[in-house]
């Protein structure tokens, strides 16, 4: 009987084991080896010598475990003896669901590539160049993929919903920081942070989870912001949206030049639009039903001189219409319409009719000469090898439905990304943080007057308000993707990091 039974046992063991082996997850395949090369760049007339390293860093779970495999780029000036006196920048775009190849190819690392101007890069071969007006002269920079894009993979024994959320990217990112910190001995260094779109959305919470974890920040970097998503990207009855986007429409009517009378100078017409978004037109859509006839048909004109656009079509959207509606409608009658992320960059639809872009014009314009010169830089020139496909965006899998849009804010739940109070917080606790907000007029992704309304309103301190400065640009959501734009931009941050840091 004994016999028997353990016979019994070894084989119920023998199955349960090789069940158990079935079931268990396949274990991840061990990151790339970091790869490093060196190189120089001459900026401002002085040449630079710099370590570029492609590489990742591996997250750990609350038990310890690997969870994630974060892809990054860093380049570091070469033969620097103290390092408490040069300052690092982490740098990321957004989405949510985008990589950071973007900012890593077109802005301030010490190569971008070349694109065309206003118009469709044409295909490969492309051009990397030196970057003269790379930020390496001020800082050094890390170039950061958020976890499921580029070349960050999450374990496969780790959730998805860890990492794909408000708050679950900003501790994956808070977590990369400090790590990378650790391991390159940068705890003491002066430290910025700079994020474009929904990037600005991750910098404004992690600032402050960084800051509770004892690490203050010199400056922010906040460019084409995404801060309050209820405000300027909310449901019916939001008024601020169409106010919001006003000056940027009038911006690009006149690069169009579809402006009634168009006066020479771009500034001081869209100041007279962002007068009027606030004065006459923030009025007239908060009488709603009330505004007379007569109100409502001089509302109408005034937004035609504005945006070109008939004031006919005003009165049918009762004042109202939408970014999209805009895009279509402004070129209509040569069935052009204007990007997205940048109006400068113009589509051409299937049909002229319908109210919104058959695509963003300025996405497609500059997405294969990113990708691919990226491509090439990162596994032939700096020699980071590996098999993975690298993921520019990656939408379906990060995303939508996948992704926690709710925020926990002074211990409550909101259901979408209001994250100014956690920049409110981080300034106000720290009174020698520096934002520096980077916007472009031609960006209809994120209008410029809807961050100087979000940030006006973020009721700081009178004396803290000093803290944050403002530039704004002839170009798009990429303010880097227009030259003379680059270089202003450039110029701007070089005056304003020797500023923050006292130089």
């Amino acid at each position: 009987m004994r016999t028997a039974l353990a016979g019994i046992f070894l084989s119920v063991v023998v199955i349960s084991s090789a069940q158990a082996r079935a079931a268990a997850p396949t274990p991840a395949a061990p990151p790339p080896k970091d790869a490093s090369v060196h190189d120089s760049v001459t900026v401002a007339g002085r040449s630079i010598r710099y370590t570029a390293t492609a590489g990742t860093i591996e997250l750990k779970d609350a038990t310890g475990a690997p969870s994630c495999n974060m892809f990054y780029t860093a380049f570091t000036q070469d033969g620097v003896s103290d390092l408490s006196h040069r300052p690092i920048t982490f740098l990321y775009n957004g989405g949510p669901g985008s990589s950071t190849i973007w900012l890593r190819m077109g802005s301030f690392a010490p190569k971008r590539v070349v694109t065309a101007d206003a118009t469709h890069t044409a295909p490969a071969p492309y051009q990397l160049v030196d970057n003269g007006y790379s930020l390496i002269d001020k800082s050094d920079l890390v170039f950061i993929d958020a976890p499921g894009t580029g070349f960050s993979r999450i374990a496969p024994t780790s959730k998805p919903k860890d990492f794909y959320g408000v708050d679950q990217d900003a501790r994956a990112f808070k977590q990369f920081v400090e790590r990378y910190l650790t391991n390159n001995h940068r705890w003491n260094s002066p430290k910025f942070l700079f994020g474009e779109s929904y990037g600005t959305t991750r910098s404004a919470v992690l600032s402050n989870l960084l800051q509770q974890d004892g690490v203050d920040l010199n400056g922010v970097v906040l460019l084409s912001s995404a801060l309050n998503y209820s405000s300027f990207f909310g449901g019916d009855g939001l008024d601020m949206e169409y106010y919001g986007y006003l000056p940027t429409e009038a911006a690009i009517a006149w690069y169009h030049g579809r402006v009634p009378h168009r006066p020479a100078n771009l500034a001081a017409f869209v100041q007279s639009a962002r007068a009027f978004a606030l004065g006459d037109y923030a009025r007239a859509l908060l009488r709603g039903a009330d505004l007379s006839d007569g109100a409502r048909s001089r509302i109408a004109y005034q937004l035609y001189s504005f945006t070109g656009i008939n004031p006919q079509f005003f009165l049918q959207a009762n004042l109202r219409i939408e970014p999209e509606e805009f895009e279509k409608e402004m070129m209509r009658d040569s069935n052009r319409t204007t990007g997205r992320l940048d109006a400068r960059f113009l589509g051409i639809d299937s049909k002229a009719t319908g109210d919104a872009p058959d695509y963003d014009a300025a996405d497609v314009a500059l997405a294969s000469a990113y990708v691919s010169s990226f491509n090439a830089y990162v596994r032939d020139h700096i020699g980071f090898h590996t098999d993975l496909l690298y993921r520019p965006t990656a939408y379906d899998i990060v995303s939508g439905p996948n992704w926690d849009f709710s925020h926990a804010i002074d211990g409550n739940q909101i259901p979408f990304p209001d994250v100014v109070q956690d920049l409110h917080d981080a300034m106000t606790q720290n009174p020698q943080l520096h934002v520096f907000s980077a916007n472009g007029y031609y960006d209809m992704a994120t209008p410029f007057f809807a961050t100087e309304y979000t940030l006006d309103h973020m009721e700081l301190d009178p004396t803290l308000r000093g803290n944050i400065t403002y530039g704004f640009y002839e170009s798009g959501h990429m303010v880097y993707a227009h030259v003379p734009a680059l270089a202003k931009f450039k110029a701007d941050l070089a005056r304003w990091y020797d500023s923050v840091l006292g130089r």
